[in-house]
């Protein structure tokens, strides 16, 4: 019998399909979920229910990520979950913003891949995610970034070269910066903007200093440059940010 009937046959032998799901409770930090074309949820493990603040996966199942994060971060996911879906590829490492409330600075890594139906129609995506604070590296010895992730989140406003990062992790630069795209789907320049990034965000929701004094306070050279900047992160400018999400105290 050829691999792939055998394989078949042995799927089509199983019960429910919450019996492997259940697998991703038991990993610390990870993020499992399946929604469907529509973007509702099917299936949650306990790390994505606590992202979405519910007791428990029946709570989320036939709700959508508008329905539980802010409209910045629920249109962000969306449009990925589309891509996925639309093109038939999969998005393997890609750095965003954690599911948490508009401003936090914490990013995951997420991958997420195209779910067929038996004609081979997409009906939907599978996607996992962890925080990068957790994430090991092949060798599965605790993160060898974890004093670069930890100066980027600590210094992000000062002007952070390559060599100091590669320097921290004791890596050659060109090293250093193929582990680490291939740890975080970005290369640490493209991480250090979506740090600042996402402190500034924080910012223009929790004080009332101008975007100018939020520019220079992380890490960008201007206005400009900040603007720019935003806008390729968040799809919006940073006034536009400011005036679409409410207000919080700081």
């Amino acid at each position: 019998m050829k691999s792939t009937t055998l394989r078949a046959a042995f799927f089509r032998k199983l019960g429910p399909s919450d019996q492997a799901f259940a697998l991703f409770d038991s990993l610390p930090g990870l993020s499992f979920f399946v929604k469907d074309r529509k973007g509702r949820f099917m299936s949650l493990n306990r790390r994505g229910c606590e992202y979405c603040g519910v007791a428990n996966e029946a709570e989320a199942i036939g709700r959508t990520d508008h329905d539980f994060f802010p409209k910045q971060r629920a249109d962000e996911y969306r449009a990925d979950d589309e891509a996925v879906m639309e093109s038939g590829e999969s998005i393997i490492n890609r750095m965003e913003s954690a599911p948490e409330d508009a401003g936090s600075p914490r990013l995951v890594v997420t991958s997420k891949v195209p779910l067929r139906d038996q004609k081979g129609r997409v009906i939907g995506v599978a996607g996992i995610s962890r925080q990068i604070e957790r994430i090991q590296t092949p060798s599965g010895t605790a993160d060898a970034f974890s004093q670069v992730i930890e100066m980027l989140h600590r210094d992000y406003a000062k002007n952070l070269s390559t060599e100091q990062l590669a320097s921290k992790a004791g890596l050659s630069v060109s090293h250093f910066e193929r582990r680490f795209r291939r740890a975080f789907g970005a290369s640490p320049r493209q991480y250090l903007v979506r740090v600042r990034v996402e402190n500034a965000s924080r910012l223009l929701l929790s004080s009332d200093q101008t975007i100018s004094q939020i520019a220079l306070a992380c890490g960008f050279y201007d206005h400009a440059h900040f603007s720019r900047s935003f806008r390729r992160v968040m799809n919006v400018t940073p006034s536009q940010y400011r005036k679409t999400n409410p207000q919080t105290e700081s």
